[in-house]
C-alpha cells in the first residue's frame, strides 16, 4: 500500500517524468435528464455494446469521449472514469497493486486513488469539483508501464439552475453547515436527508431489472420499482450495507460461534424467515442468501481453519459483485437519492481481526469500497456496527478507518463518514483524539424515546458535527431471532405509524438535524423467503413511510432556520413522564439562539396546557399547530400566544388526543 503522509500530502514518487504507454481508454458518464448516463467504454468488446437497450444506445454513445489525451466537456460533479489496462500479470493484484492519478483543478489539488476492476483492468473515478480545465497524471506502486506515467484531462461546465432542480445530486457533495450541525449540497443548498434501510440492497433480494418496466409493488417488483415509491414518497437516501460475504443460505447455521467467551466468531447473520415460519428449532435456521448476478464479494476459500467454505478469503475479492452493484449507485444518483454505504456487518470483523493482518487488510478493503464510490454522491462508512457482539473491538476499527485516512488520505471530494452505531457512534468510536475519518455523527438500534438524548449529547459535544437518527424504531418491529418487541405495535397500523412518528421528531428535536433515517420490519432483512411475515413488499407499503415527508416540511417551515436550532427537552414542562421505555407522554423542543424560534413535538398522552419555557419576556409568538399525519397547519388557539414576564407561555389544547408538533415565530407586536 503506498502510504501519505498523515497530513495527506500527495507522494510523487514514480507519478512524473516517467514514460509508459499512452492511456487505453477513458469513458465519462454524465447524467440526461433521467438522471445519468451509463458508463459505456468504446474500446470494450462488442458484446459489452450490444447488452445496451435499443432506446438507450443513444444516449450511451453520446457519453463517449475518445482520445488520448482526452479533452472534451463534462458537467461539474459528474462521474468522471479513467480505465487503464495493467501489462505485469499478477493473479490476484487487489492486495497488492496500488494505482492512483494526480488530479488538478481550479482549487483542487489531490491524489485520487483507484481499484482493480477484474483481470487486467484498474480504474480511477474521479469528478470536477468546479468548472475549468482539469488534468491527471497516472501513478502505480509497483509501476507498471499499462498504469503509470499516463495523462490526460477535460474541461468541465457548471449545470444549468434547471438541471439542478431536476436533480438535485448535482449541486454537489453532501457537506457539513458552516455551524457543523446540519447537511448543506455543496453550493450551500440545504439538505434534509430522508433515508431507509436497505441494507441488502446491493444482493439480489433487491432485483435488478435491465428493463424500465414498472411492476406492482409485490413479489414480481424489483430495485427500480422500490425507488420510485420512495422517490414519490420523499426519500432521498437509503443506507446500504456493500457485501456480506459470510452469509448464505449454505446448510449451515445462520449463527456460528469458534469461542464465544472470546467474542469469536464466524457469522451472526439473518435468518431466512421460511425457517422460522416451518418452526424449526433455532439451531437448525439458515442465514440468507446475500450474493448477487456477479456472484459472491470474495472468493473461497478462505483461511478461518474449519470454516473455509463458510468464511471466505478477505485478501481475494471479487471485482464482478461490485460491477453489479455500481449500477445500482448510479442509478441511485440518477434519481436524486444520496446512498449511506457501509462497507461490511459487524459480524464479519471478529474473523477478520483474528486471521488476517489487521488493520491492514480490513483497510485495504475500505479503501477498495471508498474509491470505487468515491466520485457518487454518497455517504461512507467503514462497519456497521449495530451491536458489540461477535466483531472487532472499536480500537482495532478505529484503527483500520484511521489508516485509511493516513495512508490515502480524507476522500478526496469530501464524502462525508459516519456509521452505523451501537447508541451511538460518539460513544462507540469517540472524538477526533480516537477517530480521524469520522465526519458526522449517528445513534441507533436503541429504540425508545431515552435514546434520543444521545443526539443532543453529539449536538454538545465539540467540534460540532451533524447528527442523526440512523436505526430508530422500526415500523412493526419484531425480529423474530428474539423475544418479542413489546414496546411496539403491529406493522401499517395507526399506532404503529404513531410510534414511528416518535423517532422522526423526537429525534430531529433533540439535535438530529441532519434528518432521519425510516426502517421497518421486512424491508431491513430484505425478506422475500416463503413464509415472511411481513414480506419485504407488503411492509414497503406500509403508511408509516409516507409521512416521512411532513418531517422535512416541519423543518423547512421557516427555511434554513431550523439549522440554527439548539435542542433542549427542558423548554417544554412537563416534558418526561416515568416511563423510559415506550413513545408516549414525552415532548421534546428547540429552539434559535435569538429566541425567534420554537419548534417542539409532543408524543400522545402528553398533557394539555403545557409550557413552553425560555421566550422572550412578554413576547408574543405566532402559534402553530402542525399535524404529522398530514402536514397540515392550524391556529393554536387563535393563533397568537404571549410570553409572561419569566419568558413562560401557556399552550392552548391540542386539537386533538393524538401527537401533535408546535411552531413559535415570534412577531413584532408593537
Amino acid at each position: 500500500m503506498r502510504k501519505r503522509s498523515a497530513g495527506g500530502d500527495k507522494n510523487r514518487e514514480g507519478a512524473a517524468g516517467r514514460k509508459g504507454k499512452p492511456h487505453e481508454r477513458e469513458k465519462v458518464t454524465g447524467k440526461p435528464a433521467a438522471g445519468t448516463r451509463f458508463p459505456f467504454d468504446a474500446g470494450w468488446p462488442a458484446p459489452e455494446i450490444r447488452r445496451v437497450k435499443p432506446r438507450l444506445l443513444p444516449l450511451a454513445l453520446g457519453a463517449l469521449l475518445v482520445c488520448a489525451p482526452l479533452r472534451a466537456d463534462v458537467h461539474v460533479w459528474e462521474k468522471v472514469e479513467l480505465t487503464f489496462h495493467a501489462r505485469q500479470t499478477d493473479a490476484n493484484p487487489y492486495p497488492t497493486v496500488t494505482v492512483w492519478v494526480d488530479l488538478h483543478g481550479p482549487g483542487f489539488d489531490r491524489r485520487c486513488y483507484g481499484f482493480w476492476d477484474g483481470g487486467d483492468v484498474f480504474r480511477v473515478r474521479v469528478l470536477a469539483t468546479a468548472p475549468g480545465a482539469w488534468t491527471w497524471r497516472s501513478g502505480s506502486d509497483p509501476q507498471d508501464p499499462g498504469l503509470d506515467g499516463q495523462s490526460g484531462g477535460f474541461t468541465a461546465v457548471a449545470w444549468s439552475d434547471a438541471d439542478k432542480e431536476a436533480n438535485p445530486t448535482r449541486r454537489g457533495f453532501i457537506r457539513a453547515t458552516p455551524n457543523g450541525h446540519a447537511f448543506e449540497y455543496a453550493d450551500g443548498t440545504p439538505y434534509f436527508l430522508l433515508g431507509d434501510t436497505w441494507y441488502a440492497a446491493a444482493t439480489n433480494r433487491f432485483r435488478w431489472h435491465d428493463d424500465d418496466h414498472e411492476r406492482a409493488i409485490g413479489p414480481e417488483a424489483g430495485f427500480k420499482d422500490y425507488v420510485r415509491l420512495r422517490q414519490g414518497q420523499g426519500f432521498n437516501s437509503v443506507a446500504i450495507i456493500a457485501a456480506f460475504p459470510n452469509w448464505a443460505n449454505d446448510g449451515k447455521p445462520w449463527e456460528i460461534w469458534i469461542d464465544e467467551k472470546s467474542d469469536l466468531g464466524v457469522r451472526s447473520a439473518w435468518v431466512d424467515q421460511g425457517d422460522i415460519a416451518a418452526h424449526r428449532p433455532r439451531p437448525g435456521w439458515h442465514a440468507k442468501d446475500m450474493d448477487n448476478e456477479g456472484g459472491r464479494a470474495f472468493l473461497f476459500p478462505g483461511k478461518v481453519p474449519g470454516f473455509e467454505d463458510i468464511y471466505p478469503d478477505m485478501d481475494r475479492i471479487n471485482p464482478a459483485y461490485f460491477q453489479s452493484l455500481d449500477r445500482k449507485i448510479d442509478y441511485l444518483n440518477a434519481h436524486e437519492f444520496i446512498p449511506m454505504i457501509e462497507v461490511a456487518r459487524r459480524d464479519l470483523t471478529a474473523c477478520w481481526a483474528k486471521y488476517y493482518a489487521w488493520p491492514e487488510s480490513y483497510t485495504r478493503y475500505i479503501e477498495y469500497v471508498w474509491s470505487r464510490y468515491q466520485a457518487n454522491n454518497c455517504l461512507f462508512s467503514p462497519v456497521h456496527y449495530d451491536y458489540p457482539v461477535m466483531t472487532a473491538t472499536t480500537t482495532q476499527l478505529n484503527a483500520a478507518a484511521n489508516a485509511v485516512i493516513a495512508g490515502y488520505g480524507p476522500p478526496p471530494f469530501g464524502t462525508l463518514a459516519s456509521c452505523n452505531a451501537s447508541v451511538s457512534s460518539l460513544l462507540n468510536f469517540g472524538g477526533p483524539g480516537h477517530n480521524h475519518w469520522l465526519t458526522y455523527h449517528q445513534i441507533g438500534n436503541l429504540r425508545e424515546h431515552d435514546a434520543y438524548w444521545y443526539l443532543t449529547e453529539i449536538f454538545h459535544t465539540p467540534p460540532a458535527r451533524p447528527a442523526l437518527n440512523g436505526e430508530p424504531y422500526y415500523a412493526g418491529m419484531a425480529d423474530k431471532r428474539y423475544p418479542p418487541y413489546k414496546y411496539g405495535a403491529p406493522g401499517g397500523t395507526a399506532d404503529d405509524d404513531r410510534d414511528v412518528r416518535s423517532g422522526m421528531y423526537g429525534s430531529f428535536l433533540s439535535g438530529g438535524l441532519a434528518g432521519h433515517v425510516y426502517g421497518a420490519e421486512g424491508i431491513w432483512g430484505a425478506d422475500i423467503e416463503p413464509g415472511s411475515d411481513p414480506a419485504m413488499w407488503q411492509a414497503f407499503q406500509w403508511n408509516s413511510a409516507n409521512q416521512m415527508r411532513y418531517l422535512r416540511d416541519f423543518a423547512f417551515s421557516e427555511g434554513r432556520r431550523y439549522q440554527d436550532l439548539v435542542p433542549d427537552a427542558n423548554l417544554v414542562e412537563p416534558s418526561e413522564t416515568h416511563v423510559a421505555k415506550g413513545f408516549l407522554g414525552w415532548a421534546y423542543g428547540a429552539r434559535t439562539p435569538d429566541r425567534g424560534l420554537f419548534l417542539a413535538y409532543f408524543e400522545k398522552d402528553c398533557p394539555n396546557q403545557g409550557v413552553i419555557r425560555g421566550a422572550l419576556p412578554r413576547g408574543a409568538y405566532r402559534a402553530r399547530w402542525f399535524d404529522p399525519r398530514t402536514g397540515r397547519w392550524l391556529p393554536a388557539g387563535d393563533g397568537t400566544v404571549r410570553a409572561n414576564v419569566w419568558g413562560q407561555i401557556t399552550l392552548p389544547d391540542f386539537p386533538s388526543d393524538d401527537d401533535w408538533a408546535l411552531k413559535l415565530t415570534a412577531v413584532d407586536d408593537k
